[in-house]
């Protein structure tokens, strides 16, 4: 939802500028302004994504109103005037475009239309930031209590705790938290190096568990056992890690 101000001290334009928006959608009225006073306090107060902003204001002008609040932290600004003289010092503070008294609907909408890109294409940038901030912090991330999953363009954290088993599928490894399934790029034994080797037990070539989630161990048919999890889970051990995971079970 694209929040917007008008601030215009005529009564008629602002009127106009309100009824244009409330035709367009994903759009709100995020306040209304007569001066430049007021669309300061508006601007801080009710922080809208893009203002409609009148060059001429009693109290204080458009340019005015951009001092105050700061080049960079006003908001999206759409310059509105019937002065045409203006036009390039509204571009050096920044300013989105340049509507200029009278204008149509279809200029109105090629305005708002620049301002919605402008601000997609912001947040598409800050998304940006954040995940790449969170992918160079990832590996300390890793190596806590929380476990950093990136897969398919989503970055997930998993508690080291939440995770009953894991099984190795080619250059990945499947990890079984609860109900949740999470499929990381990962070698089983960098994933043992990250999560805690003494919290969890190779039970197979492709698969670990964690010791606090295992139940029991069932003998099965020819000799073979099987590790019974506290959800009841069954997988099958390896005669090659059968007798270290008694003893670690055991807590010898």
């Amino acid at each position: 939802m694209l929040r917007v101000l008008v601030a215009d001290d005529q009564p008629m334009a602002r009127e106009r500028l309100v009824s244009l928006l409330s035709a367009e959608p994903g759009v709100e009225l995020a306040g209304t302004a007569a001066s430049g006073p007021e669309a300061i306090d508006c601007i801080r107060n009710a922080s809208p994504d893009l203002v409609f902003l009148d060059l001429q204001m009693p109290g204080m002008d458009g340019f005015k109103v951009i001092e105050a609040i700061g080049v960079d932290r006003m908001p999206a600004t759409v310059f509105v005037t019937a002065y045409d003289e203006y036009a390039v010092r509204a571009f050096e503070v920044q300013a989105l475009d340049y509507l200029l008294k009278p204008f149509g609907r279809q200029r109105f909408q090629s305005a708002l239309e620049r301002a919605r890109r402008h601000l997609e294409r912001e947040r598409q940038g800050e998304m940006a930031g954040r995940l790449a901030e969170l992918l160079r912090t990832g590996r300390q991330e890793s190596t806590g209590e929380r476990l950093l999953v990136k897969s398919g363009g989503r970055v997930s954290f998993v508690d080291v705790e939440s995770i009953d088993w894991v099984e190795a599928e080619g250059n990945y490894v499947r990890i079984y938290a609860g109900e949740h399934v999470h499929l990381m790029r990962e070698t089983m034994s960098g994933l043992i190096e990250k999560i805690g080797p003494h919290r969890f037990f190779r039970i197979h070539r492709s698969r670990i568990v964690n010791i606090k989630r295992v139940k029991e161990l069932l003998i099965a048919g020819g000799g073979d056992y099987q590790v019974v999890l506290l959800d009841g889970t069954k997988l099958g051990l390896s005669r090659l890690y059968r007798d270290a995971l008694q003893e670690q079970l055991a807590g010898g």
